[in-house]
Parts: structure tokens; sequence; C-alpha cells
């Protein structure tokens, strides 16, 4: 018999939030006034130190491998950690810096009608298992080089989003002592990602500079992301299965998923073809919709211009991005959550399944 698994759906089909989660209320969500941002996701990720230290004895041996890699970036899952918690730890590993710069899907945005902008939030630290986890001081140096119209600091955006509260206790288990610079992209044009990424990475660059802090060793860059979202229910009445649900169309979005990562995010990184990745994956007639349902479609291009022009300014050189793998909720397998108090917040079968992938830069 199949096992029946709690879950929550929230997901919209081919809008601005596809993968998004439902918070553990219902209840509008008020920010803290004392500037701390709290955890929205109490179903599919961790929120107490317990639970992460469960986690952390269930995922296989060879996803706590330490590794000897010092990555400047990396794409990271943000899916429950029933699915993805491996992929996580694996990724993550060999993010060794204190200072990360966290780049997230805004899915939610439309819901405040932010597109076209960086989005930043005021908050001067993240609730997370370990205790909070501070903002860096660059977040606001950054803020007072960057133009006006480049950004919008909206905490209400950030207190939603989920996508970066999923990879921040995994960072802090591994250096208790990291400061975050977190930021959100929402729908933007392929243009204003390369002025926008440009603009941000000379004012890191030159930070990184007065302050005498390397790339990779001091400062590295997170950038969340799911891929390939799949099959033909639960996505708000919506088909996301072109090539079918049997295993032969499965197997076909899995393939089309291998193409793009090959084809635009591995090897040595150049804008074009993180432009071709943005064309995979972005409607080329109407930005803001879907080609391909990957929801890191902003955050991923965004943020690979970003890591790659800084690495160009700081090192001279372009990125060179590895696979360390790709994974999803139909295809490998979970561990246990339920007797920790976690859950799922959407199903994993052939039906309705969500892809995930590690990427690291040096």
């Amino acid at each position: 018999m199949q096992k029946i698994i709690p879950f929550i759906i929230c997901l919209s089909f081919l809008g601005f939030h596809s993968c998004d989660k439902k918070t553990k209320h219902n209840s509008v969500i008020k920010v803290s006034e004392s500037k701390v941002r709290h955890q929205v996701d109490t179903i599919g990720f961790v929120q107490y130190a317990w639970q992460m230290d469960s986690v952390m004895t269930r995922i296989s041996s060879e996803d706590k491998t330490p590794s000897t890699e010092i990555y400047k970036a990396v794409i990271c899952p943000h899916d429950d950690y029933a699915y993805a918690a491996g992929l996580y730890n694996k990724t993550l590993a060999g993010i060794k810096a204190k200072t990360i710069v966290l780049i997230g899907v805004a899915h939610r945005a439309r819901n405040f009608e932010l597109e076209n902008k960086i989005i930043f939030g005021s908050f001067d630290q993240w609730d997370s298992p370990y205790g909070g986890i501070k903002i860096s001081p660059l977040r606001d140096e950054l803020l007072r080089k960057l133009k006006k119209e480049s950004y919008i600091v909206h905490d209400s955006m950030m207190q939603l989003e989920h996508s970066l509260e999923a990879i921040t206790p995994f960072l802090q288990k591994n250096n208790k002592e990291i400061e975050i610079i977190p930021l959100l992209i929402p729908a933007m044009t392929f243009e204003n990602m390369e002025l926008f990424s440009e603009e941000l990475s000379e004012a890191l660059s030159n930070l990184m500079k007065s302050k005498n802090l390397t790339y990779g060793n001091d400062i590295a860059i997170v950038i969340s992301n799911d891929a390939v979202h799949y099959g033909s229910e639960g996505w708000n009445g919506g088909d996301l299965a072109p090539y079918g649900t049997d295993e032969a169309g499965n197997e076909k979005a899995r393939q089309k998923d291998s193409t793009i990562i090959k084809n635009s995010l591995i090897n040595e990184l150049n804008s074009e073809k993180i432009k071709l990745f943005n064309n995979y994956t972005v409607n080329q007639s109407d930005f803001k919709q879907y080609a391909w349902v990957w929801c890191g479609r902003y955050s991923v291009p965004f943020g690979l211009l970003f890591a790659n022009k800084l690495n160009q300014k700081v090192n001279n050189s372009n990125l060179n991005g590895s696979l360390i793998d790709w994974r999803s909720s139909l295809h490998n397998s979970h561990i246990e959550v339920l007797d920790i108090g976690m859950g799922y917040t959407a199903p994993a079968n052939s039906k309705h399944w969500v892809a995930f992938t590690g990427i690291g830069y040096q």
C-alpha cells in the first residue's frame, strides 16, 4: 500500500510562486519590531537544534563526507529536508567563508507588486536552530553604494520568503560564527540582471579590497534554487508534464534538466551561457512567465552574473562550475522526518515531483 503522508500544497500554475509553501499558520505575518527575521516554514525545514542534529544522523555517509574544496559560489536546493537534506549538506560543505551573500527566490513578489529590483531587508539577525544569525554590516555598506532605483528594502517580502531559511541551518552548523547578506530576486528582465549584477559586484569588490577580504575564504555566494517542477497533479489545476508522467515522460524531464545544466551552468561561466539558462527557463515573450519550471529562473542567472563578475573584478578570471549532483523527490530516497516533528509540504510521486541540483563554482 502506498504510504499516505501529510502535505501542504500552495503552488500556483505558471505564476510567480509555483513552489511556494504555506506557513504553519494562516494568519498574516507581522514584522518583528526587534528586527529579528523569524522562520516561516516549520514543516519542511528544521526549527530546533535537536531536529537538525537528527537530520544529520539520517543522511547518507557519502553526503556527510567533509569537503576539501573551497567554493566561491554554489547553487543549493531549498526543497523539504525529507527529500533534499543530503544534497544541501554535500553542496554547502564547500562553503568555508564567514560572510555569505544569500541570493533567494522571491516566490510571492507579485503579492507586493515587486519586480525589476533587488530586494533587501532591514533585519539585524535571523532566527535559526543554533541561535540568531547576524546580518553582516557589509549589507548596509553595500546599500549606501547602490543606486536607489536598483533595490528596495522590503521586510514583509523578506519575512514571507522561505528559500533562504532552508539553507541557513546547514551553514550555521558548519560555522556558528557566520554572517549573512540576504537578498531576493523577483521577476526581472535579463537586461536588468546584467545591470544590477554589475553594480552589486562593483560595490562588493571595492569593499573587499578596502577590507582585504578574499573571495571564497572570507566571502562566498549561495544561490537558492529548485530545478524542474513536474507532473500533472497538484499544481493548482495546471499540468506541468509536457512529456507525460509515465516512466518515459519523467525520464525525458530529467534529461532536459541535465541538458540545461550541461549547456549553461557548468564549466567556464560567461554571460552568454547564463543568458542561455535564462532562455531555457523564462518565456522570452513575457519575462514574468516560465518556459521550463525552475523556481530559480531569476535567482540563478542573477546570482551567477553577480558571482562571475565579482570573480572577474577580484581575480581577473571567470568562475568554473562543477556538478555536485542532480536529485529529485521522485528519483532519490527520502529520510524519515515525521517522528521529529517535521513533514512534507508537497507529495512526491510520478505525477508530482520536484528536482534540485547542487553546483559548486571556483
